[in-house]
């Protein structure tokens, strides 16, 4: 196992594993907001998402994780956050510093940003 070199960039921004809905409602109106990586299934995004972003099922972001841009923030969402946490996990792994899973998935997303948006 490889040292973590602090003085490495990468490492001083490190970010914390999950955000919480309402710091993610606020980052997603800025100029430069992340991009979304929404990571249920096909039926789910059927009945609800959270706009413009990428889609990639948990199960296939083995193989095509090379897919997603490295140098941009990614805000990584599933049902309950749990899915989502896991490839977070991953992704950090992989070499994705900027990965963070929305705390509570998109659940959490309806039933303190927008109350008025289907769940399921």
């Amino acid at each position: 196992m490889s040292q973590r070199d602090p003085a490495d960039p990468a490492e001083k921004r490190s970010l914390p594993l999950e955000m919480d809905p309402a710091a993610a409602q606020r980052l997603l109106s800025t100029v430069e907001p992340p991009v979304l990586l929404d990571v249920r299934e096909a039926w789910e995004r059927d009945i609800v998402d959270l706009g413009q972003g990428i889609h990639l099922p948990v199960g296939q972001l083995g193989q095509r994780w090379s897919e997603l841009p490295r140098d941009k923030p990614l805000l990584v969402y599933c049902h309950h956050g749990v899915r989502s946490l896991h490839a977070v996990a991953f992704l950090r792994e992989n070499g994705f510093a900027l990965a963070q899973s929305l705390r509570g998935g998109i659940d959490r997303w309806a039933e303190q940003c927008e109350p008025g948006m289907a769940r399921y």
